[in-house]
C-alpha cells in the first residue's frame, strides 16, 4: 500500500514585501510570480484595513489570503483602534471573513502594561473561540551600541510562555542572535506559520532575501518539508532598496524559488 503523500505547504507573499508599493500591488505581484497566496500586513494603507476590498482583490487575482498580520507595529498604534485587544479581535474577524487560517501577532511592548499582563491568557481565550490560529511571533531584544533593551513583555521569545501556536520569523532570530533550528525545535508541533527571510546578526532587523544572510533558511525549510509541515511559509523580505519594479520582482521571484526548492528537497527526502 503506497504511503500517504505529505501535505503541501503553501508559500505566500507578505504584502509588506512590496513596500513602498501598496497592498493592491502585492496581490498583483503574488499572482504574476505564482505565489500560493498572501499574508496581509494590516497597516496605514487603507486597503489593508478594508476587508471588503481585500476580498475583491483576492477574487480578482485568484490569490487567497492565507494569513492576517495584526496591526502591532509602532506605526500602526492608531490602526483599527488604539486598544490592542480590539485590533486583535478585528484581525481574527478579518481572517474568518477572508478564509485565512492564521492571525500573526507580536508580543506586547513593555509599556503596554495592562495588555501585557493579560496577553498570554487572553490569546488562549481568543483561540478557544475560533478555528483561526492565533500565532505569536518571536521578536528580538532592542540594542543600542552594546546595551540590550527588553522591549517586549512577557518577552520577545514566545516559547517561554504557554501559547497554542507560534510564528517563527528567521530574520528576527538573526537579530536576536539565537539558534533558529533550536527555536523551531522548541516550538515543536505548535509551530503554525513561518516568515522566511534572512539576516546577518546585526542589531537591525534586515529581512534579506533567503540565502543572502547567515541564517539556516534552507535547512529549516528542508526540515519542514521532511516533517510534512502543514502551515504556511510566507516570504517577508525588505525590497525597499530595489531601484525598480523589475528588481523588486526579481528579488521576490528568487525568494519564492529558494523556498520551494528547499521545501521540495525535504519532501523528496521524506519520501525516500
Amino acid at each position: 500500500m503506497p504511503e500517504a503523500a505529505l501535505p503541501p505547504t503553501r508559500v505566500g507573499l507578505s504584502t509588506a514585501s512590496v513596500y513602498p508599493e501598496n497592498t493592491a500591488a502585492a496581490f498583483e505581484t503574488a499572482a504574476r510570480l505564482g505565489y500560493d497566496g498572501v499574508e496581509v500586513m494590516v497597516w496605514t494603507d487603507p486597503v489593508s484595513q478594508d476587508v471588503d476590498e481585500l476580498a475583491r482583490l483576492s477574487d480578482r487575482h485568484d490569490v487567497p489570503v492565507l494569513a492576517i498580520h495584526a496591526p502591532c507595529l509602532l506605526i500602526t498604534q492608531r490602526v483599527w483602534s488604539t486598544d490592542p485587544w480590539v485590533k486583535l479581535r478585528r484581525s481574527r474577524s478579518a481572517a474568518e471573513r477572508l478564509g485565512a487560517d492564521t492571525v500573526v501577532v507580536h508580543p506586547p511592548f513593555r509599556w503596554q502594561r495592562a495588555y501585557a499582563r493579560e496577553f498570554v491568557a487572553g490569546v488562549r481565550r481568543m483561540a478557544d473561540d475560533t478555528d483561526v490560529r492565533i500565532a505569536v511571533e518571536n521578536m528580538y531584544p532592542w540594542r543600542y551600541r552594546r546595551r540590550e533593551m527588553p522591549a517586549y513583555s512577557p518577552g520577545w521569545d514566545p516559547t517561554e510562555d504557554d501559547y497554542r501556536h507560534f510564528t517563527l520569523d528567521t530574520s528576527h532570530t538573526a537579530t536576536a542572535r539565537v539558534d533558529t533550528l533550536a527555536m523551531a525545535e522548541r516550538m515543536g508541533d505548535r509551530l503554525a506559520h513561518v516568515h522566511i527571510a534572512d539576516g546577518t546578526g546585526t542589531a537591525k532587523d534586515e529581512h534579506l532575501v533567503p540565502g543572502r544572510g547567515s541564517q539556516p533558511c534552507g535547512e529549516l525549510l528542508e526540515r519542514l518539508g521532511t516533517t510534512g509541515f502543514s502551515g504556511h511559509v510566507v516570504v517577508e523580505v525588505n525590497t525597499r532598496r530595489a531601484v525598480s519594479g523589475d528588481e523588486r520582482e526579481a528579488d521576490l521571484a528568487e525568494a519564492l524559488a529558494f523556498t520551494r526548492l528547499h521545501l521540495a528537497a525535504g519532501v523528496a527526502h521524506a519520501g525516500g
